[in-house]
């Protein structure tokens, strides 16, 4: 099915923006590639931009793209153009924007609070900062309350964080970090929940189709003992977010999704010249320190990510069936040797330098058909 808007797309380009990507991602994001040309049409997988990069080519970033007039020459202007996202600053392609400044704060080339603002049902307590005079100032402040969670904005998966309860617990963390990078990028300080479950909403939206869905995580050990993701569940049904309100939902999933709906809103209205094909957000439920249940958005992600696999299966039985509605589907990592389910669909499997064995696959089953 040929692109909706800007006519035939004949080539998929992987666009690697990344200084390095580790084997076992490349070969996933390979076979997404194919997954995606075949639903768009394309004739041609490249891992290189052609010379005459224009309309005809759809892109398959490894990250948010900055900066829309450099990817208007190589043809990215659309949704229809990317499977991912594409914004105008860098601090918008992160966790940064889930927060408000503290008063008086510094801020880098086209921040606004407004965003925070509009946004701030759907937003657990925190600030961002750009300077580490601010990161002590906002620390005071939300110390006041209790322990308070330091997040890097570039990191995944929860790596980096650290959890701190005095002011002087926060200064080696400042220390270690780079005030260059700091002034750019930034940095999230929020509250800390304990027993917290994290729900994933998203949306994909490619060759005309668009599907919607609601997913949980499931962490696993790598060959280091340490958690780690270990996959995603998805829920997903033909059509925007109405139609995953159409299900019938636990209250606090559909809290969730309307929480990751408004600060989606909020971005579209407030970050000039944001587009996004793929649309992925984690909402943490948990409880703060006096014992009152909190629900937020942690972060978006517009790029393509660890459940796009999933996305890929279902998009492709959604395009297979006009009839069908609602699927679910799966994304797998297991370390270690493993025995594939026979309806796998596999992504990767081998010893991965880094990582050591490996194997990621994807699953789809429960297909239930309009009446």
């Amino acid at each position: 099915m040929p692109s909706a808007h800007n006519g035939p797309k004949t080539a998929l380009v992987l666009l690697d923006t990344r200084e390095h990507t580790p084997e076992h991602e490349h070969q996933v994001h390979l076979k997404l590639a194919d997954g995606l040309a075949g639903l768009l049409g394309c004739d041609t997988v490249l891992t290189e931009v052609p010379a005459t990069a224009g309309r005809h080519c759809y892109y398959l970033p490894s990250e948010t793209l900055i900066d829309p007039q450099r990817y208007a020459a190589l043809g990215i202007v659309s949704e229809d153009d990317l499977f991912g996202g594409l914004v105008s600053q860098p601090y918008m392609a992160t966790k940064a924007i889930s927060h408000p400044l503290p008063a008086d704060a510094s801020f880098p080339p086209g921040w606004t609070d407004a965003f925070a603002r509009q946004a701030s049902d759907a937003l657990l307590c925190g600030y961002t900062i750009f300077s580490k005079a601010d990161a002590r100032r906002a620390a005071q402040l939300l110390l006041r309350d209790g322990p308070l969670r330091v997040k890097p904005v570039r990191a995944s998966a929860g790596r980096g964080q650290q959890v701190i309860d005095t002011l002087a617990a926060l200064e080696p963390l400042l220390a270690a970090m780079d005030d260059s990078e700091l002034a750019r990028w930034g940095l999230v300080l929020e509250e800390d929940l304990s027993e917290v479950q994290t729900f994933s909403v998203g949306q994909v939206r490619v060759a005309g189709l668009t599907c919607s869905y609601h997913g949980t995580q499931q962490l696993t050990r790598d060959h280091q003992g340490c958690e780690v993701y270990g996959g995603s569940e998805l829920v997903v049904v033909r059509g925007d977010y109405q139609a995953l309100l159409q299900l019938p939902l636990e209250d606090y999933l559909r809290l969730a999704i309307n929480q990751a709906m408004a600060y989606e809103h909020a971005a579209e209205r407030h970050f000039p010249s944001f587009i996004a094909s793929r649309r992925n957000y984690d909402i943490a439920r948990g409880s703060n320190p006096q014992g009152h249940l909190r629900s937020g958005v942690l972060e978006q992600s517009w790029r393509m990510g660890g459940a796009s696999s999933a996305e890929l299966l279902a998009l492709q039985a959604f395009a297979d069936d006009p009839a069908l509605q609602r699927v679910v589907a799966s994304t797998h990592e297991v370390f270690g040797s493993t025995q594939l389910p026979p309806d796998a669909t596999l992504f990767y499997q081998g010893n991965d330098r880094e990582l050591g064995q490996l194997s990621k696959y994807a699953r789809i089953r429960q297909h239930e058909h309009s009446e």
